[in-house]
């Protein structure tokens, strides 16, 4: 996934101009070490204008966001250096710019009445199905920002979108419909699908030795920590209607029902009354997180536990893994009551006797040696192949093979139809189908499946526009760097 991204990655820059909604969504993410040249709040000049320190931030802030909503959670820091995002986000910033002024040459612009136009479309600005001012101004806050510099983004995103409109263009009615037909070309095939299970393995415990024997590296005991722990059940308390009142109206926005909309004062009572308590309860919790860190108190318990097995939420997961023993954490919220954790130890990987991974050992040495003769036997095959005949199929037949649920059929098509093999054979994880196209056909024109195919050609049409158009203006336009990245 990480080399498809990488070879992808200026689609994901040059295709999205409108960076607002991630732009509050996502808030800001530190990137690491970076020198800035003389001007100490500016990252680069071009042409006329000034590429700020806040805007790159704010490419990286995005980019980073998008990459964290396809790893999830194993999109780290880490992660984000090896994909060379500070030099992505620098490379958007800068192609944007270049875009820009062009915009600036041609005299083209954006009014305040434009940028109103966007502003109150924007669904994180909206209460009661209307734009709210201090909502505006209160999500702009707990993202860091202001109206002044948001707005200024907003209408720099307007400006590109207007000038991306100058070049796009659509393809013709023809083109779309001979690539409709040819999309959804029909090809008449035989199969035969040969899988690991079919395999008859034989092999000893000395094969399984050997096995580990090379790879024990890669069979190693899972990090465990040993915790001490102590729980803060939450407060029950008392508290008045004034003050469950003004707490409500203090955070309003915080008690939503499925629909999206606020709940009422008595609606949400229950929960405002659960609110109050786990703000008193996180007092008293942190009065004893200071007596049990300085040694006055001693916590309740000590366990150990295995990474994959630590139940706390994912953020404090992660505050665990990356502490040093000695460390105390301050208290978080967890079911109903706050938790202090002290890290006495880290118990590190080790490489396991072969007694403790052959379980382990057991089922990767079936799975390699079985697709390996899976190999042998799908070759030899393939030599003197007929197969079966199960008639045309398209990309779309993903119901129409038998043996292949709807997932694995989507694999064999999408690599059928991108192969220029008339016979061969496709790996789909533990199995091989081997096929033979006895016959090929143009698919006949389907309406219904036309946006599909116009949207897909127009996007690879205008990206390349815009490509175009990004390289004819970094010779038009100088651009001057101030900032270098550390390796």
């Amino acid at each position: 996934m990480i080399t498809w991204m990488q070879r992808h990655k200026k689609w994901l820059v040059i295709t999205i101009w409108i960076s607002t909604i991630a732009f509050v969504g996502a808030g800001f993410v530190g990137w690491g070490s970076y020198n800035y040249g003389s001007k100490g709040g500016v990252v680069a000049v071009v042409g006329d204008r000034e590429v700020s320190v806040e805007e790159y931030q704010r490419e990286y802030s995005s980019l980073y966001d998008q990459y964290s909503r396809v790893f999830g959670q194993q999109f780290n820091q880490e992660m984000a250096d090896k994909l060379k995002l500070k030099e992505v986000a620098y490379n958007t910033a800068i192609q944007k710019n270049l875009i820009l002024s062009f915009a600036d040459e041609i005299s083209l612009g954006v009014t305040d009445d434009e940028v109103a136009k966007e502003l109150v479309k924007i669904p994180g600005f909206i209460k009661d199905g209307k734009f709210d001012k201090d909502t505006y101004i209160k999500v702009l806050h707990q993202n860091r920002t202001t109206p002044i510099v948001f707005e200024a983004s907003l209408k720099r995103d307007i400006l590109l979108q207007k000038v991306e409109k100058i070049f796009k263009v659509d393809a013709q009615k023809s083109e779309i419909e001979a690539l409709n037909r040819l999309f959804f070309s029909k090809d008449n095939i035989n199969i035969e699908i040969l899988s690991q299970k079919d395999i008859d393995l034989k092999y000893s415990d000395e094969d399984l030795k050997k096995y580990w024997e090379i790879n024990k590296n890669n069979y190693k005991s899972e990090t465990s920590f040993e915790l001490q722990i102590d729980e803060i059940p939450l407060v029950s308390n008392s508290f008045s209607d004034e003050e469950i009142e003004d707490h409500y109206n203090k955070f309003k926005t915080e008690f939503i029902k499925e629909d999206g909309k606020i709940k009422s004062l008595e609606e949400a009572k229950d929960d405002i009354i659960k609110s109050l308590n786990e703000k008193e309860t996180k007092k008293v919790a942190l009065k004893k997180y200071l007596q049990l860190k300085k040694g006055e108190l001693k916590f309740v318990s000590t366990e150990n536990i295995k990474q994959s097995e630590l139940a706390f939420p994912e953020e404090n997961n992660q505050e665990v893994i990356n502490s040093v023993p000695g460390d105390v954490l301050k208290p978080f919220f967890n079911n109903d009551k706050f938790v202090i954790v002290k890290v006495l130890n880290k118990i590190l990987p080790k490489t396991l006797e072969y007694e403790e991974a052959k379980a382990l050992v057991k089922v990767d040495y079936e799975k390699i040696t079985k697709g390996l003769e899976l190999e042998k036997l799908a070759d030899k095959r393939l030599k003197v192949f007929e197969g079966t005949n199960i008639g045309y199929v398209s990309r779309d037949s993903l119901n129409s093979i038998t043996g292949l649920n709807p997932d694995d059929s989507l694999t064999f098509l999408n690599r059928l139809f991108s192969s220029a093999e008339k016979s061969g054979k496709i790996t789909i994880g533990d199995k091989i189908v081997l096929y033979k196209i006895t016959d090929q056909t143009l698919g006949s024109f389907d309406e219904a499946k036309n946006e599909v195919v116009k949207g897909s050609v127009n996007t690879l049409i205008n990206q390349e526009l815009m490509n175009n158009l990004v390289k004819n203006l970094q010779n038009r336009y100088e651009v001057q760097s101030s900032i270098t990245f550390e390796e």
